[in-house]
């Protein structure tokens, strides 16, 4: 029989919704990373999106089932072609402009699908975790996990254009080094895990995305402003703008109270809510009914995305599909204490104690073995209402719940941070 052209044009819409629907949950993972969240077609997934190889970083294929994606969120103030962001993004973002900052990996994060269908997880790395670095970028043979980009790619370009090899070209050829350098670092410091696929995304994306979605309802257990990222939030449950977003992942202190100490973790911790209160949104959304809103994330993905060459995003939607409903929950890796190392502070970490724990998380008990319980509430507002001078009040979400960084946060509700 006969297709008709309307019937034909709305099994390729249900088609491309359904795709989107899907490919959302795995690059939602990239807007958590402070970073991005963006939406493509099909058509355009393999035309403009950066690409890089990572083959043979990390072993040999295995045909498992499994997915290993590691997430990169860059402090970069560029966007993948080293161009300045438009001044309005600085401005909006509370961040300097390209001149400053460098390409730290400020938000590393292995989200592990399994095969059998059952919960993923995201496993959140602090980016000043000390550990060794197997490329030894420039020379060097520790640092922070977040410095392997930058030193890879410095040592790369210095490289590369001592052979005469135009900025441009080296430029990109040294975005791949430092991709793979990462994926190498993060690999080996987790117990040579398997990653499959990379997405990388800068701040302004993250904002642009934000943008067409906003807003997006959070809770707060402690009103809290903080001058450095333009914080400025009541307690509670209260829906957020793009800027405000961007806030609220980036805040990791608090300027006006003596007695709220905030941290890193405080701000990995707000990213992975951020990310769940995202996917509860996007579980109820007409966000991407709105095609021009779509062709405006597909032309964020261009200037601010990159992706491994092989990470086949119309294939991979069904099995991501079911992220984007909640089947995840987050972890951040422990940190043994603090100290200063060559004049900067850094994580000391138990990298036996680590690896082990990854192995758990990727290997968790078979069905009818008993699950481990779902924390507790613990020192959180359930609900909340205020006006602060950024944050505007919501309805309570149903049973917001704050845990701690040390505990699993878990998908399908807006969670309660600090």
């Amino acid at each position: 029989m006969t297709m008709s052209p309307q019937h034909a044009a709305r099994r390729r819409t249900y088609r491309r919704r359904r795709w989107i629907v899907g490919i959302i949950a795995v690059i939602v993972l990239a807007l958590i990373a402070a970073a991005a969240f963006v939406v493509i077609t099909y058509a355009d997934a393999n035309n403009g999106i950066h690409r890089s190889s990572i083959a043979g970083v990390t072993g040999p294929a295995q045909n498992t089932g499994e997915t290993n994606i590691l997430i990169m969120g860059l402090d970069s103030r560029v966007d993948e072609n080293g161009k300045p962001f438009p001044q309005a993004i600085y401005d909006q973002i509370h961040a300097e402009d390209a001149s400053v900052g460098g390409y730290n990996t400020n938000v590393l994060m292995l989200i592990h699908i399994p095969a059998n269908g059952g919960k993923a997880v995201g496993i959140s790395i602090p980016r000043d975790d000390y550990v060794d670095f197997p490329d030894s970028p420039g020379g060097v043979d520790k640092g922070k996990i977040k410095e392997a980009y930058g030193d890879a790619m410095e040592a790369s370009m210095t490289a590369l254009t001592s052979k005469g090899v135009s900025e441009a070209d080296a430029y990109q050829q040294s975005r791949t080094a430092a991709r793979q350098s990462t994926i190498k670092t993060v690999s080996a410091f987790l117990g040579d895990v398997r990653i499959d696929h990379f997405v990388e995304v800068t701040m302004a994306a993250f904002y642009e995305v934000a943008q067409a979605v906003q807003p997006i309802t959070v809770c707060l257990n402690h009103a809290t402003a903080d001058t450095f990222s333009g914080a400025d939030f009541p307690a509670g449950v209260q829906e957020l703008n793009a800027a405000q977003s961007m806030a609220f992942v980036r805040q990791r202190r608090d300027t006006t109270s003596s007695d709220f100490d905030m941290t890193d973790l405080d701000r990995t911790r707000r990213q992975q809510a951020f990310m769940v209160s995202l996917a509860v949104k996007l579980k109820q959304a007409s966000t991407f009914t709105d095609f021009g809103k779509l062709q405006k994330l597909i032309d964020v993905a261009k200037k601010d995305v990159a992706l491994d060459d092989q990470l086949d995003l119309l294939s991979f939607a069904q099995q991501a599909q079911s992220l984007a409903g909640g089947n995840i929950s987050f972890v951040t890796l422990p940190i043994d204490h603090f100290d200063t190392v060559d004049g900067q502070s850094v994580n000391i970490v138990d990298v036996d104690a680590i690896r082990a724990q990854v192995h758990d998380l990727l290997n968790p008990p078979t069905a009818g073995a008993s699950a481990s319980p779902t924390p507790s509430s613990s020192a959180g507002s359930t609900s909340g209402s205020g006006s602060g001078s950024s944050g505007s009040s919501a309805p309570a979400t149903p049973n917001p719940v704050y845990t701690d960084s040390s505990s699993p946060l878990q998908s399908g509700n807006v969670p309660c941070v600090n």
